[in-house]
């Protein structure tokens, strides 16, 4: 049995997350969770929130125990990209691409 939380349009470049998703990927829900609270990354506070909400969905619909829970899957997808400019010397301008991400979680139970 599975359970999977997704977080979408999250404003934080996939290339950050991921750096942050690296570290849980495949460990238990209880190590993982005490690992994101101990991280100084804003990707950390957003990636504990999905595994928060990923466990909750596990529990409750599922009737899942949170102890044998660990993380099967953890993605970082790239979301829309918004295109801002900013205006450089002599009427030239610079694109700005402010990246978002898609984050799913998926928890499952293990034997």
């Amino acid at each position: 049995m599975e359970a999977k939380a997704i977080a979408k349009g999250v404003r934080i470049a996939p290339r950050k997350a991921r750096l942050v998703i690296d570290l849980v990927r495949g460990k238990k829900v209880d190590e993982a969770d005490h690992i994101l609270s101990n991280l100084n990354k804003e990707a950390a506070r957003i990636i504990r929130k999905v595994l928060i909400s990923a466990v909750a969905n596990a529990e409750n619909n599922l009737g899942l125990n949170k102890e044998n829970l660990y993380i099967k899957e953890a993605i970082v997808n790239e979301g829309q990209t918004l295109k801002r400019i900013r205006f450089g010397s002599r009427g030239h301008i610079d694109p700005i691409k402010r990246r978002t991400s898609h984050i799913m979680i998926v928890v499952s139970e293990r034997n």
